[in-house]
């Protein structure tokens, strides 16, 4: 357990690690690896090895689908406070914060149409 714990752990590192690597060289590359859905990849995979639930994975996928627009906000804010002057650390924990109001109306607007998450 603590050993896959361990080894999860390590890929998961290595991924970012070359990210930020590809992106010092070229920030667009960096962003387009950074932005794709890895981690759900990643958890997905993890997920499926230790249930093997078709239906848990599916109900993880449809989740994440309704969340992607929730945070998509975060990325107009951080880049406009730094370029205002915000430090990168309160711009992005101002980015970050924005997400919760978003995850919340999205959250009401889902149960309106009867998605539960």
């Amino acid at each position: 357990m603590i050993l896959a714990f361990l080894l999860r752990t390590l890929i998961s590192g290595a991924i970012i690690a070359a990210i930020t690597l590809i992106a010092r060289r070229n920030p667009a590359a960096g962003a387009v690896l950074g932005t794709l859905p890895l981690t759900s990849i990643l958890a997905m995979s993890i997920l499926w090895f230790d249930t093997r639930d078709n239906d848990r994975i599916a109900a993880y996928s449809s989740a994440g689908l309704w969340f992607i627009v929730p945070t998509l906000p975060m990325f107009f804010v951080l880049p406009l406070l730094m370029r205002q002057g915000w430090g990168y650390w309160p711009a992005l924990l101002m980015a970050c914060v924005t997400i919760f109001p978003c995850f919340w109306v999205t959250s009401l607007i889902a149960a309106r149409y009867g998605v539960k998450l």
